[in-house]
């Protein structure tokens, strides 16, 4: 059986138990005089909107309302009911992608996944895994045991990333499995067409699920920096490749890679989707931080 040291390296596991601590810490500090137990996750079973008044704790404070109304507002969520969290985990052919320095892309995805998964099921939440490329892989349903931890793993463990990728069906297609509205933490580097990914996460939120997109990125993916005549090779279809130049084409490239970032930016902005750029040669514990500091605002 799979176990976590066969995933994760010993000092990712260290930076987890030091995250442990920190994301427990906040969270009973949260619910201290809230709760009977200070074991309850970070629920997202919104309940309702109530005005603010003092004493109340100013990090429940809904800043969007306050955008658009200039008035305090306070969320409430269903006290008894801990996240429901969904990891998305993009195995397309994209993801295969090793940059200069040598981090493939699905390796640091599927470790991120493990470490988001490991991090949520300490804190009791039911945590449940997708893997995809044009269509979902793998399905496990959200639970809390140990054993599922195990069991999620191993499926990390013997996916490899091949085709092409299509998301915008699967997503679609992950928001009529879902029964439950909860958490979808999307990783991914969302390398298809960006109006049909918006449209399907459009679908997911109006089912009432709360959606993060942690976006991953080779370092060569956003500086383009070659120098030399290179064959660019597509790593979703075999037969489609470029001989180019790439002095030639880095300005324009740039171009079209921040219209593409721009693109998706303001369409998550429109979903109310949390967003996260995350270049795999920054560590995983800076990823969970900052998951961490979205969920805390």
């Amino acid at each position: 059986m799979a176990t976590l040291s066969s995933i994760l390296e010993a000092e990712d596991i260290t930076s987890l138990q030091s995250l442990q601590l920190f994301a427990r810490t906040v969270v009973e500090g949260f619910t201290t005089g809230q709760h009977a137990s200070p074991h309850k996750g970070f629920s997202v079973e919104f309940r309702q909107h109530r005005p603010y008044v003092q004493g109340d704790d100013i990090r429940r404070l809904d800043w969007k309302i306050f955008g658009r109304a200039d008035r305090f507002y306070i969320r409430e969520f269903d006290e008894e009911t801990n996240l429901r969290a969904t990891l998305v985990l993009d195995a397309s052919g994209s993801m295969n992608y090793r940059g200069q320095k040598g981090v493939l892309k699905f390796d640091y995805a599927r470790k991120l996944a493990a470490a988001m998964a490991y991090l949520l099921m300490s804190q009791q939440d039911a945590v449940g895994l997708v893997t995809f490329d044009t269509k979902i892989r793998d399905f496990i349903p959200n639970q809390t045991r140990i054993t599922h931890l195990h069991h999620m793993l191993e499926t990390m463990i013997k996916t490899e990333p091949g085709k092409d990728t299509t998301l915008a069906p699967v997503l679609e297609s992950l928001a009529q499995r879902l029964k439950r509205r909860g958490l979808v933490i999307l990783i991914s580097d969302f390398f298809d067409d960006a109006a049909s990914i918006l449209k399907a996460i459009g679908v997911l939120r109006k089912k009432g699920h709360e959606v993060i997109a942690m976006q991953l990125w080779d370092r060569d993916e956003l500086e383009f920096p070659f120098g030399q005549w290179s064959r660019f090779e597509n790593l979703e279809n075999a037969e489609d490749s470029l001989l180019l130049d790439p002095a030639a084409v880095r300005q324009r490239y740039l171009e079209v890679l921040k219209t593409f970032q721009g693109q998706l930016k303001e369409g998550f902005r429109k979903h109310q989707v949390d967003y996260l750029s995350l270049p795999t040669d920054e560590s995983h514990a800076a990823a969970l931080r900052s998951y961490l500091a979205l969920r805390m605002r």
